[in-house]
């Protein structure tokens, strides 16, 4: 790899997203507003707020939507550890998946919910049985 390229590696809670080798620039999003990397920028931390990842590769630009999360910089390796991430060829196809993502996101968020409402009332049924006897 070359001095003024990085390695950008996207981490998920269980398993490595993406790696890509030869990156020439990168912008993330974090509270205070969009946050450019270069080469040899000094190292870094930044948090990062839901949002768009972009990154040059090849004279290539690349997208990915991903979560909260933090951005590392240390030497040559930027890496990034978000709890969701979606990789998409273009922004119009990018924008499809992380809509199609997050509705099954609320659609699992509330079978989850169904499930650990019938749990309490199953808690309260017997504490309240407990009780009485």
């Amino acid at each position: 790899m070359s001095p003024t390229a990085m390695t950008l590696e996207v981490l998920l809670p269980f398993r490595v997203f993406a790696e890509h080798e030869g990156v020439g620039r990168i912008v993330a999003e974090t509270p205070e507003g969009s946050f450019g990397i270069l080469p040899r920028r000094l190292d870094c931390v930044a948090v990062l707020t839901p949002g768009v990842l972009a990154w040059e590769r090849d004279g290539h630009e690349a997208w990915m939507a991903v979560d909260e999360g933090l951005l590392i910089k240390t030497g040559d390796t930027v890496t990034v550890s978000v709890r969701h991430a979606v990789a998409g060829e273009d922004l119009a196809d990018l924008r499809d998946l992380v809509e199609r993502e997050y509705l099954t996101l609320d659609e699992h968020e509330r079978e989850v919910r169904s499930v650990l409402d019938k749990l309490e009332i199953g808690l309260m049924r017997r504490l309240v049985e407990f009780r009485h006897d």
